[in-house]
């Protein structure tokens, strides 16, 4: 049997695109103008490249059946770390801001319904639920699922349970203190959780069943892209039909879905994955764009944290939802390539002292041998 690769190129293309995406998605939010975010081409071309967020979770699902960790154990501490580094995330974001350049824009608290720093505010922004919240919780559900079964169904038959549901426990709270914080990771309905597990993970759980799909295909790439654009296809036209009859129901306000708009975006964001295939095939996977891109995904949880915190901390340079597009056009390759700068500068110091602590641990070694 061969030797199961462990990366797959165009899903690194895929998912070093939604990096990007990300980016142009968060500047838009923060520094464009409401009249720039809901009334311009610019602001409806963002908007749907905002749900290529969709395809960052199906590839994150995919690459995990492709890593090396798959123990019970090891799927946890990489749970409790994307928590930990989620949480840092937003200590970065919003409390650094808070305490220590004089508190965040009043606009932007205000968009809250909040007061900057009080109580309330610090906890709130300190709790936020994003997307590395989203990735921690499904982690665990992961390596429960890993430790009791191998079936590809498995995943399949919990996202497609976590989608069908997830509208009608949208919301839902125990009305405990503590414990109603940990239900809005869950099921929340407003914006305190931006990715609440139901309905969100299951664009991971079913990028799980598409990976182990793939493994038992014997990494044919050919039948798994095969695979991927029947199921595409597929959730299209059940997601489309589903969001024709009820779309307030099924697409809600995009961070809340149903399970129509949950599986009519899976069928898109499909669909996208089978066409960055087609261009890989097409062109060749050694082409220097897909390396370049492919960097992006490599190292997404720390460029994740990079472009949140550098286009937060802009807002004391730019400001908060003061800008039209031309001025928002300028602003999203500048904080792109501010991202990229400082991944590469993290990158190289990380090396280098990784290599520290690798010199420290053998130089004994050397000392022993010397005498």
């Amino acid at each position: 049997m061969k030797t199961l690769e462990k990366r797959i190129t165009a899903i690194d293309v895929a998912r070093g695109i939604s990096v990007l995406f990300m980016i142009i998605i968060h500047t838009m939010l923060i520094y464009g103008d409401l009249e720039t975010q809901n009334h311009t081409i610019l602001g409806e071309i963002v908007l749907w490249l905002g749900r290529g967020t969709a395809m960052f979770l199906i590839t994150m699902g995919i690459s995990f059946v492709l890593s090396r960790r798959q123990s019970f154990t090891a799927v946890s501490k990489r749970a409790l770390y994307i928590l930990g580094i989620g949480y840092g995330m937003n200590l970065l974001k919003f409390i650094v801001p808070e305490f220590v350049f004089g508190g965040l824009p009043t606009a932007f608290v205000e968009a809250y319904g909040l007061t900057s720093q009080t109580l309330e505010a610090t906890l709130f922004f300190l709790l936020l639920g994003d997307i590395l919240q989203l990735a921690g919780i499904t982690l665990f559900l992961m390596a429960i699922i890993n430790h009791f079964s191998s079936s590809k169904y498995v995943p399949l038959l919990i996202a497609t349970i976590i989608l069908f549901v997830s509208k009608e426990v949208s919301g839902f709270r125990i009305d405990v203190l503590g414990i109603n914080y940990i239900c809005d990771l869950f099921f929340s309905d407003q914006f305190n959780v931006y990715f609440p597990v139901f309905p969100w993970s299951a664009f991971i759980l079913i990028g799980m069943f598409l990976g182990r799909w793939y493994k038992e295909t014997n990494e044919n790439k050919a039948q798994f892209f095969k695979n991927t654009l029947k199921v595409g296809l597929f959730s299209v036209v059940v997601g489309g039909l589903l969001n024709f009859t009820n779309p307030s129901y099924h697409f809600a306000d995009y961070y809340h879905l149903g399970p129509g708009g949950t599986i009519l975006l899976l069928g898109i964001n499909l669909l996208l994955l089978w066409s960055i295939n087609k261009l890989v095939v097409f062109f060749g996977e050694r082409k220097t764009i897909f390396k370049r891109i492919s960097f992006y995904s490599k190292n997404v949880t720390s460029l994740y944290v990079i472009q949140w915190v550098i286009i937060n901390w802009g807002m004391y340079v730019f400001g908060f939802w003061k800008h039209q597009q031309g001025m928002v056009l300028l602003l999203i390759p500048l904080m792109i390539v501010l991202t990229t700068l400082v991944q590469i500068a993290y990158s190289y110091v990380r090396k280098q002292i990784q290599l520290s602590i690798k010199e420290i641990k053998i130089a004994p070694k050397r000392i022993f041998k010397s005498t």
